[in-house]
C-alpha cells in the first residue's frame, strides 16, 4: 500500500541524446547518402541479372544488402527511436 504523499521509488530515466543531436540536415544528408548507396548497389545487382545471367547467391545477397542500406537510410532520416512516449 503506497502513501500518495511519499515519492515513487522509481528513479527518473536519463535522457538519451540522439545520434546526430537532432540535426535535421545531418540526418537528411547521411540518410540520403545511404539511400543513394543502396540504389547504386541494387542497380549493379540488377544489371547482372538483366544481361541474362542467372541470379546466383551472390547476386541475391547483393540485392539484400542494397535493400538493407536503403532501409537504414530511411531509418536515419525519419529517426523513429524515441518518438513514442511510454505511458505507465
Amino acid at each position: 500500500m503506497s502513501n500518495p504523499e511519499q515519492p515513487s521509488p522509481v528513479a527518473p530515466h536519463a535522457t538519451v541524446k540522439p545520434l546526430f543531436g537532432g540535426c535535421w540536415s545531418c540526418r537528411l544528408l547521411s540518410g540520403g547518402a545511404l539511400l543513394v548507396s543502396g540504389g547504386y548497389v541494387g542497380m549493379h545487382a540488377r544489371r547482372a541479372v538483366r544481361h541474362g545471367g542467372p541470379a546466383s547467391m551472390g547476386t541475391v545477397l547483393q540485392m539484400m544488402f542494397a535493400a538493407g542500406l536503403a532501409a537504414w537510410g530511411i531509418v536515419v532520416i525519419f529517426d523513429p527511436v524515441g518518438k513514442k512516449t511510454r505511458t505507465a
